[in-house]
């Protein structure tokens, strides 16, 4: 399971013309899952993701987790955080679980997500075309793997 991490002052995400889902202070989460994807991994990224210390705190000072400040997440899945560009110039998804495997994964994380954390999971739709709209705060950009956690 790939992530990438965004602090945003606000983040929405259009789907055919409307505004689907939006947040305000909080976290953009773009996840991409594949097919070796397990509980685990989906655990590994909430704890890291929800604890990460990026918000900062009253000295300025990157000290705050998006628990401590009560923020929002949007979750967005991005099969293309797969992408494989070691060869040509049209990246390879292959590594990307298809959907019949991702859709379940990704349903649950939602549902791990709200469990986990009392946050309410803000999503998109799965396979939909959208349009993700943010402003980077920081800007506080960071990628993780749930496969390279040691």
């Amino acid at each position: 399971m790939r992530a990438i991490i965004q602090r945003v002052k606000y983040a929405s995400v259009e789907i055919t013309g409307e505004i689907h889902n939006k947040i305000e202070h909080g976290i953009l989460l773009l996840l991409g899952i594949e097919d070796a994807d397990e509980n685990e991994d989906t655990s590994w990224i909430i704890r890291k993701v929800s604890n990460m210390r990026i918000f900062n705190d009253e000295e300025g000072v990157m000290n705050k987790s998006l628990l401590d400040i009560n923020g929002e997440i949007l979750i967005i899945s991005q099969f293309t955080l797969f992408a494989s560009t070691k060869k040509g110039n049209r990246p390879s998804y292959i590594a990307a679980a298809k959907p019949e495997i991702a859709i379940p994964k990704y349903e649950h994380f939602l549902a791990e997500w709200e469990k986990e954390t009392k946050i309410q999971a803000k999503a998109g739709v799965f396979g939909a075309d959208m349009k993700v709209e943010l402003l980077n705060d920081g800007p506080v950009t960071i990628f993780m793997d749930s496969k390279n956690k040691v």
